[in-house]
């Protein structure tokens, strides 16, 4: 706007100038004092509406700083969990992003944000600026570590994973592996379908009967409620159904995880041991491998890797020391004999 309130105001300066060398040959001495005038005018008023939108700006940035501040610090709690690999703030994640990106402020990230992406039509700013900030940690924290947002900021999932805490284990089925594999490509199938859905309509109605993400608004239909019933009824005995099997934006993350830049590590002996694979919740390793359109960097293989008394990796590294500690002694009384 300041920009174009300049050129205008130079196009007027060329008009006052030939203006004013027509009257030197005797044309009208008040025209050019008329739009000199007219100039003016237009140039302050578009600078007091360059002024009103700034304010207007800043006044936003202002009513949004709080609720930023708080993010900001949902994001550091998970980013500390995640790093330290400590339970006891893993759960005082899960129990944030519940109580306050999910019922506090129904602040999550949806498909519907991946429709927005593919119509190319975003939030204005800076009244969307948190759903910016949102959205570029989720890219970001997914490219960096996988599907890191999954794990510990999307309220639902954290509803899920509270779930299996407090839930008896004599309850959960385990699918068989087979099916567990299969079952995985659902999310893919609904996701790609909800994609070429919008395209041909460009109706993103139908995505509070693929996402309960709703339901922190405590508002739905009774078909929606007794689906959701039904679908938490269902995560009673099989682990993370939804986040396993059934979400998109679960599955659109876990195409964006193929570029994770820091992976899990994995220890030459681990084709051999099944321990971590046993104890993913998510079926996200299989034998050698981390499958990171499934890992959702839950911590529990990273915790047994760091583990010395029950990672084989570690346990081996102590035997072989202790071997080499026996061996010395031998190879000393040797030299002292001959």
């Amino acid at each position: 706007m300041r920009a174009s309130a300049l050129i205008w105001a130079s196009l007027m300066l060329l008009c006052v100038l030939t203006l004013n060398s027509g009257m030197v040959h005797g044309a009208p001495t008040e025209t050019p004092i008329v739009i000199a005038q007219l100039s003016l005018d237009d140039l302050d008023a578009a600078m007091d509406e360059d002024d009103d939108e700034l304010a207007s700006i800043t006044s936003m940035l202002r009513q949004e700083t709080p609720g930023l501040l708080l993010l900001a610090g949902f994001f550091a709690l998970a980013l500390w969990s995640f790093f330290t690999n400590s339970e006891r703030l893993k759960v005082m994640t899960l129990v944030a992003a519940v109580g306050y990106l999910g019922f506090a402020r129904n602040n999550l990230v949806s498909v519907v944000d991946i429709f927005s992406v593919i119509g190319w039509n975003f939030p204005a700013f800076p009244a969307g600026v948190r759903w910016y900030v949102l959205g570029g940690f989720a890219v970001i924290s997914t490219v960096l570590w996988g599907r890191f947002y999954c794990g510990r900021v999307c309220a639902f999932g954290a509803l899920t994973q509270l779930m299996d805490r407090v839930l008896p284990t004599r309850w959960r089925v385990e699918p068989p592996k087979w099916l567990e594999r299969r079952a995985g490509y659902v999310k893919f199938v609904i996701l790609g379908g909800a994609v070429l859905y919008f395209i041909v309509t460009r109706d993103n109605s139908f995505y509070r009967y693929i996402e309960p993400f709703w339901m922190f608004t405590l508002s739905g239909s009774p078909v929606m409620w007794t689906l959701l019933a039904l679908l938490l009824l269902a995560t009673v005995f099989v682990k993370n159904l939804y986040c396993r099997f059934l979400c998109p934006l679960g599955a659109a993350l876990g195409l964006l995880s193929q570029l994770t830049v820091f992976r899990i590590k994995r220890w030459e002996e681990c084709g051999r041991c099944k321990i971590c694979e046993n104890t993913c919740e998510w079926g996200a390793i299989r034998g050698t491998r981390i499958v990171y359109s499934e890992c959702v960097r839950c911590d529990d293989c990273e915790r047994l890797y760091d583990d010395k008394a029950a990672c084989p990796h570690w346990l081996l590294l102590a035997k072989r020391a202790r071997r080499a500690a026996n061996a010395k002694p031998d190879s000393n009384a040797g030299r002292q004999g001959s």
